[in-house]
């Protein structure tokens, strides 16, 4: 890993937990290798595009790195009644990351689509130059992954694939097809293809209890959170689902 700086921002509004606050650690790269970035998410480092991040909240542990062990997955009723649903019916094809019209007016889409249904913060139209920064310049290559209803872009997915595990990086849909539950089928094709690859984990990126947009994760099990105290992935359960 070649680090170019690094700084942990001052205490801010979480953006998980409103009633909370965060301070996130920030390492910014130059170079960074797939196995090294594998060893870093072993130890709760996420990252988008060069730059690498975990909390440091001094009175607030909320925040669990979260993984699902691939070989034990077994999808739950609900699951099973998403991938009956979209089945056959939506497509996915795997390539290159890139910037279109037609991906950053979807990803405007979804973000408003959230900000009156879960409260994100509004926000003006993605620049194509922020959403390559974030998604699309990537210090070893990462996986596009576009979902299509009928040849219509319904859903975007970023993936690393890294040695023994893959990680679901972000993903965005069409809120016109919210009755498809993509972001559910979306982590069920990144769970059957790392079956498909052999690889150990899925790592979904940080659980947070009573937080709408991310307790979904511990639906996918069994899985496994990190103690930040110990350093050592123990099992969990989290919520009950159907």
């Amino acid at each position: 890993m070649q680090s170019l700086f690094t700084f942990t921002a001052p205490p801010s509004p979480c953006g998980y937990l409103p009633d909370r606050e965060w301070s996130l650690h920030y390492e910014i790269v130059g170079g960074l290798g797939p196995a090294d970035y594998l060893e870093l998410m072993s130890r709760g480092w996420r990252r988008f595009g060069y730059s690498l991040f975990r909390p440091e909240c001094p009175a607030c542990t909320a925040c669990l790195p979260l993984r699902v062990r691939v070989d034990t997955f077994r999808p739950s009723a609900t699951q099973k009644r998403v991938a009956k649903r979209n089945a056959g019916e939506v497509t996915v094809t795997v390539g290159v990351p890139g910037v279109t019209r037609e991906k950053l007016a979807l990803y405007d889409r979804f973000h408003a689509f959230q900000t009156t249904l879960k409260g994100w913060p509004a926000k003006p139209p993605e620049a194509a130059y922020d959403y390559a920064e974030a998604f699309v310049d990537n210090p070893f290559p990462t996986e596009e992954w576009c979902y299509r209803v009928g040849g219509r872009l319904v859903g975007v997915g970023y993936v690393d694939a890294l040695p023994g595990a893959m990680s679901a990086i972000y993903f965005f849909y069409d809120p016109a097809e919210r009755d498809r539950s993509l972001g559910v089928w979306n982590v069920l094709s990144v769970l059957e293809s790392a079956r498909c690859r052999g690889v150990d984990y899925v790592y979904l990126g940080f659980y947070v209890e009573g937080c709408r947009s991310l307790d979904y994760k511990a639906k996918y099990r069994p899985n496994e959170v990190l103690d930040r105290e110990t350093g050592t992935w123990r099992p969990f359960l989290g919520p009950p689902d159907s």
